[in-house]
């Protein structure tokens, strides 16, 4: 069975994730802060009966990360690697004039420096797999500019430009970048908490994903919308 690595797998789309490759018989290595929402989604994946190894931590912490990379080995290795784990700097956004330092540190350690700590740690094991692909989600903000989004937007274009980078250097690897599009998750709650308009559930972008995995496009940036309408 091929596996997966999928951090911030708790909630939201990392949890529509780790539920659609378990459907497709994927064993799975999950990472999360919160132990007990991790704990569930364990659960949650198993009822597939595929493998799931739930391993809450912080990704920006190397042991952790090496402790994910050691999960994914001994289930067999590390076919994929899909970062979706993120920060936003600021909760409810706020204006760059007003921004945390601290806060802007802490998304591009999440966002940026754990996405690379993570891909390092996973390549001896990615180059050795029949069809190894790293994933990181990326956003609209990466790059287009809105108010308020500065911070979360610029630590999501520089991981845009590191996979654009390591497809480049590993080129035996797919390395996409998808911008899923607006969904309705804790993380856009947080982001924007008064803006209440209808937004679809993570779950219905998942079919995208799922279609990068199955054709293997090369490696660049994607649109979650328009992979399911038969787009690139």
């Amino acid at each position: 069975m091929p596996v997966a690595i999928i951090t911030g797998a708790s909630k939201g789309l990392g949890r529509a994730l780790a539920a659609g490759l378990a459907e497709r018989g994927w064993d799975l290595v999950l990472d999360a802060r919160g132990e007990d929402r991790l704990a569930e989604t364990k659960v949650l994946v198993s009822a597939h009966g595929t493998r799931v190894t739930a391993v809450p931590g912080d990704v920006t912490d190397p042991a952790h990360r090496a402790e994910l990379v050691a999960a994914a080995w001994r289930l067999g290795g590390v076919d994929l690697l899909v970062h979706n784990a993120s920060a936003l700097g600021a909760e409810p956004l706020v204006r760059l004039a007003e921004l945390p330092l601290e806060g802007l540190r802490r998304a591009l350690e999440v966002n940026l420096v754990a996405a690379l700590g993570l891909v390092q740690e996973a390549l001896p094991l990615l180059r050795t797999a029949e069809a190894g692909a790293v994933l990181v989600v990326s956003s609209d903000a990466a790059a287009e500019a809105y108010p308020t989004w500065g911070g979360y937007g610029a630590s999501k274009a520089g991981l845009d430009q590191l996979a654009a980078v390591l497809a480049e250097e590993e080129p035996g690897l797919r390395v996409w970048s998808v911008d899923p599009g607006d969904m309705a998750t804790d993380l856009y709650a947080a982001a924007v908490p008064d803006d209440d308009d209808p937004r679809p559930e993570p779950e219905t972008v998942v079919p995208g994903f799922l279609r990068l995995l199955q054709e293997r496009p090369a490696s660049g940036r994607y649109g979650a919308p328009a992979l399911l309408e038969g787009r690139r």
